[in-house]
């Protein structure tokens, strides 16, 4: 029996896996493609209503065989670790020509353009691979063909090592590559694939893909354009929801419906003339609506998505300036006004649909946690709503779907009120969703696998995933009746999801680029996750900020919650950038959060209150960035005066010090530190009069092994324009440098847009100067004194982390707020010495003291002379004291007694008799 390869990378795949065999001896944990979960069993029964209770669930167990959660749902698993089926695949197929033919599908698709990178393209790949292992026993059945621009090459992309083929594309924004629907049909006809798969952003909702792939006959693995165009787009699908009778939020288009004939079975379309009726074609018409439906009121970019195109105003002062931003993101998009939902949760149906006329919906999602009005926590199911509710949204999706003949994986998005227990329609994205691992593990389905299949022409009732889901035949042909179906679907046990991202949230979550140097996920039996980065890896500007997601199975809300926090505090990530790990685990230890009182406006209450991920000890900070710094500059002092004697030059001997002074401001209050290096791994520090004495290792990969007052730590040291950021196990300090407010510099690389007030014009304190692009985002760059601003780049350039925009010309710089210096004391050790108390232990120390001295690591006055004249008294002490040579004596002998046994070991081995 063939065994999949297993991979020692960091990523791991989200697939269907009934029906594959583990081999004997196999543990399940030793695959994370189907690590299961051992402690954790579910049973399945037949005719059970969609929503049940936990513990009716467990009913006639003893009737029912036990399921054992994997990475990927629920599989049957017999007591050696063997899949069980009650259908067992008894037959074979090698190729997907044959695959197609069998199972009743129309096209052979063997080969697939991916219109996508980073974490889009990764998922892809590895899920429809997984499928293709199971089906044919290979997985490079379907061949990937990947676009690559210069920003993924330099950036050593994940994806890119795992497609079969690249193709070099032109590097700059998406419009460029990803985004270039015509370059896209270009690609496709030159590497002669089959079907494009377009995944989540970039061209993946513009209809002008599909219509383009359909006149060349090339499948696109999605919905076709009619279906689009009238769901996909915001304005239009919003407008087939008042159609179908779906409640909708007022809007610049409400009350707008169509003629709609439900026997007619003709997908429905939206006019041009009424579509116009919804959009708002510049800031005066959308101020006036904003006025009509009330503020505050959402500026929304129909062809926007993922936060971006979508600003929230709060009053009519600040409409034009959102507003343009908004047209900014998404250039030459239609613009709408939508009123701000308050208290209200985000709430989605995974939706799944053929060629055939048949639709079904996979249980919901609630993606309510948002920052910018983008996704960072989703759960699956959707607990909050009640069933009764939940299944009037999933009736609802369904029909939207088939009202416009829709095909493929989607999506609807509803805002629920919990309260009155009412829903309103949002959007339908007409792809799939970045966080649709959560439906796959509660649900047990391969969606890029099904994607796949569905492409290929085959029926819903033929996926085998479908079946088992409904209970039927695995490998039958029989139709199901998805309106009234003999058992309906549940969703097992309970997922939440985390996406990483490299964001800042002490700065409203400012994305940013740059290099991993580190990246380290510790999977387990019920946690798991995928990035689109690896160590030597990194992330460009032209990037998304999400580079990685993770994934907690559990049976109920909190065992879920509790295996995902445990995962994220051993999540090991080190790189140029800041990332959302820490104020992640700082949300899911909340008290709102784990009572499940949340709202999609409460994690923005919580920014505006300037809520932080927990940080290290201050005293800590100090100590290790003071460290940090100062083994910087000493090792800096040294390499310069070695590299001057290799070229023959002398420098002077003061050049080479083994003491600075290091200066910082932490949280306001400025820091004044003498570090000294005293020893190859001993550093003594200064501060206030008081002093320390700290035992460092210099580690491989550049961090620093502290040990200080009992405990040891790791810490990694980022030396930025304006600060050090200070790593301490999965904790985060910044150490800010004198700051000079009359450099007005960029915090991240990006592009500068454009500025909000002329050249020499004045600001206050707080207020917007310039506007830059960082990721595809807008951000706001703003000024912290009054004063003047004089621009240094133009509109349109390319910034580096830290370019200086512009010059403030301060009104007052006496009044510019200088930081307090630190008048305390550095604390003391209560944690008696590691290297021991007895005789022998402090001759040894005071011995490796004083050849320190005379090795050149000597204490700046005043402290020297004292230091110095301490640890003579102390080695002359031990001299003195007749148990010395004895206790040295007792160590000889340990040693020799060790080494004895071991010789002695090694000779029997050899046959030699020692005696």
């Amino acid at each position: 029996m063939s065994k999949e390869k297993k991979s020692g990378e960091v990523s791991f795949l989200l697939g269907d896996t009934n029906g594959d065999e583990v081999e004997e001896g196999t543990s399940p944990e030793d695959d994370p493609q189907s690590g299961p979960l051992e402690d954790h069993h579910e049973e399945r029964h037949d005719s059970v209503p969609s929503m049940i209770s936990a513990s009716s669930s467990r009913e006639d167990s003893s009737q029912e065989p036990k399921l054992k959660h994997s990475m990927s749902g629920a599989s049957n698993l017999d007591s050696r670790g063997r899949r069980m089926s009650y259908h067992p695949k008894d037959f074979s197929v090698a190729t997907p020509e044959e695959f197609v033919k069998r199972f009743g599908g129309k096209s052979v698709i063997n080969k697939v353009l991916i219109a996508n990178n980073g974490i889009a393209a990764v998922k892809c790949m590895r899920s429809v691979r997984r499928w293709a292992y199971e089906m044919f026993r290979n997985e490079r059945a379907i061949r990937f063909v990947v676009m690559v621009t210069p920003e993924d090459l330099k950036a050593n992309a994940e994806y890119i090592r795992l497609a079969d083929q690249y193709v070099p594309v032109q590097g700059g924004t998406n419009n460029n590559n990803y985004a270039n629907v015509e370059l896209i049909l270009d690609i496709a006809k030159r590497t002669q694939v089959q079907a494009v798969w377009a995944g989540w952003g970039h061209a993946s909702e513009n209809p002008k893909l599909p219509e383009l792939l359909h006149k060349n006959g090339i499948i696109f693995i999605g919905p076709p354009e009619g279906a689009m165009w009238a769901l996909g787009d915001k304005i239009a699908s919003s407008i087939v929801a008042q159609t179908a009778g779906v409640p909708t939020m007022p809007w610049s288009g409400s009350g707008l419906t169509l003629k709609y004939n439900k026997e007619d079975n003709k997908p429905l379309s939206v006019p041009s003339d009424l579509y116009r009726k919804g959009c708002v074609e510049d800031v005066d018409e959308g101020l006036k609506s904003a006025n009509k439906i009330g503020f505050p009121v959402m500026i929304k970019a129909s062809e926007g998505g993922g936060g971006k195109g979508i600003r929230k105003a709060e009053n009519a002062d600040d409409f034009p300036n959102l507003f343009r931003q908004v047209q900014a993101e998404v250039p030459g998009s239609p613009i709408f006004i939508m009123k701000l939902a308050t208290h209200a949760r985000h709430l989605e149906v995974q939706i799944l649909a053929d060629n055939y006329g048949n639709a079904i919906s996979l249980f919901g999602r609630d993606c309510s946690i948002q920052r910018r009005h983008q996704k960072i926590i989703e759960e699956a199911p959707a607990s909050v709503a009640t069933s009764v509710v939940f299944d009037k949204m999933e009736q609802a999706a369904v029909t939207l779907a088939k009202m416009v003949c829709y095909v493929s994986a989607g999506t609807v998005e509803y805002l629920y009120n919990e309260e009155t227990e009412t829903f309103h329609f949002l959007e339908l994205n007409p792809r799939l969703q970045v966080e649709h691992p959560c439906t796959e593990m509660v649900a047990d389905i391969n969606l890029p696998a099904a994607q796949l299949q569905i492409a290929m022409g085959l029926p819903l009732y033929r996926l085998k995933d479908i079946r088992q889901l409904y209970d039927v035949d695995t490998w039958g042909d029989t139709p199901i009746d998805f309106s009234n179906p003999s058992m309906h679907p549940r969703p097992r046990g309970h997922v939440i999801a985390a996406r990483i991202t490299s964001e800042n949230p002490d700065e409203g979550f400012k994305p940013s680029s740059g290099t991993v140097q580190e990246l380290n996920f510790r999977s387990s039996k019920n946690v798991w996750g995928y990035f689109s980065v690896a160590a030597t890896g990194g992330l460009h500007e032209y990037a998304d900020s999400q580079f990685g997601h993770c994934f907690s199975w559990g049976e109920d809300r909190e065992d879920a919650r509790e295996n995902l926090v445990v995962a994220l505090k051993e999540l090991s990530i080190r790189g140029d950038f800041r990332t959302t790990v820490e104020y992640l685990i700082k949300l899911f230890e909340t008290e709102e959060y784990q009572n499940n009182k949340i709202t999609t406006g409460w994690l923005d209450k919580l920014i505006s209150e300037n809520v932080q991920a927990e940080k290290p000890d201050v005293m800590l900070g100090v100590i290790s960035g003071a460290l940090h710094i100062g083994d910087y500059q000493i090792q800096d002092c040294f390499q310069t005066f070695q590299a001057s004697l290799e070229r023959g030059q002398i420098l002077p001997a003061n050049s080479l010090k083994n003491h600075v002074d290091v200066e910082f401001i932490s949280e306001g209050i400025k820091y004044n530190v003498k570090v000294v290096k005293t020893g190859p791994n001993n550093y003594f520090i200064c501060m206030n009069g008081s002093i320390l004495e700290v035992e460092a290792h210099r580690l491989s990969d550049g961090g620093l092994l502290i040990s200080f007052d009992g405990a040891s730590y790791t810490t990694y040291m980022k030396d930025q324009v304006s600060s050090y950021r200070i790593t301490i196990g999965n904790k985060t300090c910044v150490l800010h440098k004198e700051n000079d407010p009359t450099k007005l510099r960029s915090p991240s690389a990006g592009k500068l847009l454009n500025y909000m007030i002329d050249d020499g014009g004045h600001v206050f304190a707080g207020d917007v100067y310039a506007e830059i692009e960082v990721m595809k985002m807008v951000m706001e760059l703003r000024v912290t004194e009054n004063g003047c601003v004089h621009y240094v780049k133009r509109p349109g350039a390319v910034l580096d982390g830290g370019s200086v925009v512009a010059h403030l010309d301060l009104d007052d710089p006496s009044r510019v707020q200088q930081a307090q210096s630190f008048t305390g004391t550095l604390p003391q050790p209560q944690a008696p010495p590691t290297h021991g108390e007895k005789l022998h232990q402090l001759f040894q120390s005071t011995r490796a003291e004083l050849e320190n001295i005379l090795a050149g690591y000597s204490l700046p006055e005043p402290y020297f002379r004292p230091k110095l004249q301490e640890s003579i008294e102390r080695l002359m002490k031990c001299l003195r004291d007749p148990a010395l040579p004895l206790l040295e004596l007792q160590v000889y002998n340990y040693i020799c007694a060790a080494f004895k046994s071991f010789l002695i070991s090694a000779l029997s081995q050899s046959n030699i008799n020692f005696y």
